[in-house]
């Protein structure tokens, strides 16, 4: 498989590299995470291996998550166990948080299977996942960096107005796309080809150089890059 992991963002910070230059760097929790399934080109049509993160109270999780990761007894369960299917794998662990798919090779994966931070060793850069931080309803000069009307005599408040959005006679009609205000964050982004700085397998921390998408505590996915240079 691709190495891969879920982890939650702890914060950024600054450590120094082996010259003596400091290095900002984005603190990251990763792992441990279980396989909670594994999908074939058989059966799914897909190579993909699912992975969950932290553990959720069973009595917060419904039914059905709970019976994605072990055997429940069940109507539709002794039905299939009278027809001969097979039954299916189960990770044997606990409702997961945050629970994800990585794309790619499933060679040697088992369900059950519990991967850590050290699956990163020998990787060199990876790209993370994440949702940003939400800013709510933005005006044009913040969502999308307009510079705003002149600061002088003659604009009567309207310095951080966007301007004119419609066209004249023709086509009379505002076209679709245009830059305007509205929700602004709260949207899945990827950062690519982060550095690995360093890797904290007895804390199960990650450091990777640079910033990664969303705010303190939230979740996010790591995987290793497919960009080249």
């Amino acid at each position: 498989m691709n190495a891969g992991l879920l982890g939650r963002k702890v914060g950024m910070t600054q450590v120094y590299n082996e010259s003596g230059e400091v290095v900002p760097v984005t603190v990251i929790q990763a792992g441990p995470c279980h396989v909670l399934q594994v999908k074939t080109v058989e059966r799914d049509g897909y190579e993909a291996v699912q992975l969950g993160y932290q553990d959720r109270p069973r009595r917060l999780a419904p039914r059905s998550e709970r019976g994605h990761v072990a055997s429940l007894d069940s109507k539709r369960q002794k039905q299939r166990t009278a027809a001969g299917a097979p039954a299916v794998a189960k990770a044997d662990c606990e409702p997961k948080r945050f629970v994800r798919e990585i794309r790619g090779s499933v060679e040697g994966v088992e369900v059950g299977q519990e991967f850590g931070v050290g699956i990163f060793d020998g990787v060199v850069s990876v790209d993370v996942v994440g949702t940003s931080k939400g800013r709510g309803t933005a005006g044009a000069m913040k969502r999308h960096n307009f510079h705003g009307q002149r600061a002088s005599h003659g604009v009567k408040k309207c310095h951080r107005h966007l301007g004119g959005t419609g066209c004249s006679a023709y086509p009379s009609r505002v076209l679709k796309g245009k830059r305007m205000p509205g929700r602004y964050g709260a949207a899945q982004c990827t950062v690519r080809n982060l550095k690995v700085h360093q890797i904290d397998a007895e804390n199960n921390l990650l450091l990777v150089r640079g910033a990664i998408p969303g705010p303190n505590g939230g979740y996010v996915l790591i995987r290793q890059t497919n960009k080249l240079g």
